[in-house]
């Protein structure tokens, strides 16, 4: 009997031991997946640096940062959404959108009814591009809210609509020359795109501040708890008294007026506007969300992950610009790079399923013996 029961004991070691190697095994997997935009963008700096010695230059990294906040901007809104469990197509037509209408109203806007043309001045032109970015979101947030669309139908649809606008204002036209003109009060559009305040690009300090309002929006207030909570499971959230269709609607509205935002930086730094710009930008905001930790499903990530993700997207194309990688190689490698982020994704969370069940089966082999544990000194006594 006493030999059965040490046989017993020995086996219970054992399993506990493998169940102990096994738990540290996946936190240790679980932390290499959360590191991984670090790693990536630790392996890119190397990489390109020993390929190019202009990759590290103070200028050049200056250049990068700021087609990095471009897309970092996309990618906070981009954020936000995917927090929620959506997603979002529709960002960079809006982006092509924001600059066409602005250049329309830069070059005047007639008015037939007073047979006069207006030019707006340039403060007026981003607020409404972004009114305009903020519209989209709106009309996506009715459609996914409202009318029950799923939302890679609703943003893909919007991507079609929102092109098409921008190339029926600008009849498929490009506007050139939106510096403005002294005469017509409508100067320094160029501001936003090629002004450096403090040595940094504007859009840089855009991208700042926007991080910094979302950082504290997600942390400190109920919307950045509700929007966490609709991710993980809508159903549950509205049942307990959050207004889930508000908070879906408001994250596509801030993704609207980001995508505006880095549409008028786009027009701003090359004074001109065109409806295609902004092609597959939605592609790299996308990407930056999911490099940088978040799930495609909702309820987990955060913006630091999505600001490494965006360097990584960033650095990436402008390094293989900088080391002559041809065009169509950037588009096969870029798409590679979504592809592999979206696998490591599923890869983490199966990992986080794994490390869940194996904590739970410790918890469930702990309790007995604390039980035991328990009962011991009632045993002694009688």
């Amino acid at each position: 009997m006493t030999d059965t029961l040490t046989k017993d004991h020995e086996l219970v070691t054992r399993q506990r031991q493998v169940a102990a190697v096994q738990a540290r095994r996946l936190k240790t997997l679980d932390s290499i997946f959360e590191l991984r935009a670090f790693i990536a963008l630790g392996v890119l700096i190397v990489v390109f640096s020993l390929l190019s010695d202009s990759f590290l230059t103070v200028d050049n990294l200056i250049t990068m940062t700021k087609h990095v906040a471009i897309n970092a901007i996309l990618a906070l809104g981009m954020l936000l959404v995917i927090l929620k469990g959506g997603i979002d197509l529709s960002v960079g037509s809006t982006v092509g959108l924001s600059g066409v209408i602005a250049g329309e109203l830069l070059q005047g806007l007639h008015l037939s009814l007073f047979d006069v043309v207006a030019y707006p001045q340039v403060w007026a032109v981003v607020v409404v591009c972004i009114a305009v970015g903020a519209l989209v979101g709106a009309l996506n947030g009715i459609l996914i809210t409202r009318l029950n669309v799923a939302p890679f139908i609703a943003t893909l649809g919007m991507l079609y609509v929102a092109r098409a606008t921008a190339l029926l204002i600008s009849d498929g036209t490009t506007y050139p020359d939106l510096a403005g003109s002294p005469a017509t009060h409508n100067t320094g559009f160029d501001w936003l795109g090629q002004a450096r305040p403090l040595g940094l690009p504007v859009a840089v300090w855009i991208m700042i501040v926007l991080a910094v309002v979302i950082t504290v929006l997600l942390r400190s207030t109920p919307f950045g708890r509700w929007l966490y909570a609709t991710g993980g499971n809508a159903r549950a959230t509205e049942l307990s008294g959050v207004p889930v269709k508000r908070v879906k609607t408001a994250v596509y509205v801030v993704s609207g007026a980001c995508a505006a935002m880095a549409g008028l930086i786009i027009a701003s730094e090359l004074t001109s506007a065109a409806p295609q710009a902004g092609d597959t930008f939605e592609l790299n905001a996308i990407a930056a969300v999911v490099i940088g930790g978040a799930a495609l499903s909702g309820g987990r990530g955060n913006v630091r992950g999505t600001l490494v993700g965006a360097f990584v997207i960033g650095f990436l194309a402008d390094g293989l610009v900088i080391v002559g990688v041809s065009t169509f190689w950037q588009m096969l490698i870029k798409g590679a790079v979504i592809v592999l982020a979206v696998i490591l994704d599923q890869s983490q969370q199966r990992f986080q399923r794994r490390r869940a069940a194996a904590s739970a089966v410790a918890v469930a082999e702990e309790e007995p013996r604390r039980g035991s544990a328990d009962r011991a000194p009632a045993d002694d006594k009688t």
